[in-house]
């Protein structure tokens, strides 16, 4: 008899993934992908960012009269703001409690989806644990690989697991179906 971590016949929300507590490297062979882990080199920009100048002190003002005890306050306080202010400076569209339905076992809303020009971002928000959060990350970037499939892209999808004060990026490379989790994480507001 063969151990399975998921049931053919059953179905699956994103959430579930995070719930599990598998490890990821199972849960990613059951839909045909590796993980890989190391420092992930992102894209640059060459941009003027003085436009965002004040919003590091605008965030320590916040984590200053706010508690962030709960995935939404951390969400609201400081995954929210920081989303908007790159989205309104790129001209990116950014959908919140996006669905994305694939199958029965890839399915459910991802936390924030932003795109602009052929490039998109996923990004799931997290009370606490992003190692399983990033299983999460993980089954909602094959997700939208899996729908996007045949539409002759390469470029990465991105990705990233917050807790708010903590971001973990990943990407998926589609040509090579693999996952590379950044081992790098960057703190908000202090690395903004």
């Amino acid at each position: 008899m063969t151990y399975q971590v998921i049931d053919p016949n059953g179905s699956y929300t994103f959430r579930d993934y995070f719930e599990m507590n598998v490890p990821i490297r199972e849960v990613l062979a059951y839909f045909g992908y590796t993980l890989q882990i190391e420092d992930c080199t992102l894209p640059k920009s060459q941009a003027d960012l003085s436009y965002f100048k004040g919003l590091k002190e605008k965030l320590q003002a916040h984590l200053k009269v706010a508690t962030l005890n709960n995935e939404t306050a951390r969400r609201e306080v400081l995954v929210a703001p920081v989303l908007l202010e790159v989205c309104t400076y790129v001209g990116a569209v950014m959908e919140i409690e996006y669905p994305l339905n694939v199958s029965k076992q890839l399915k459910g809303k991802v936390d924030y989806y932003l795109r602009q020009n052929g490039h998109l971002l996923i990004i799931e928000a997290k009370h606490d644990d992003m190692a399983r959060g990033f299983v999460q990350l993980a089954t909602e970037l094959i997700a939208l690989d899996q729908r996007m499939e045949g539409n002759g892209n390469s470029t990465p999808f991105y990705g990233l697991v917050t807790m708010g004060n903590a971001w973990q990026f990943g990407l998926l490379d589609q040509t090579r179906k693999q996952i590379i989790q950044d081992t790098n994480l960057y703190r908000v507001p202090a690395d903004l």
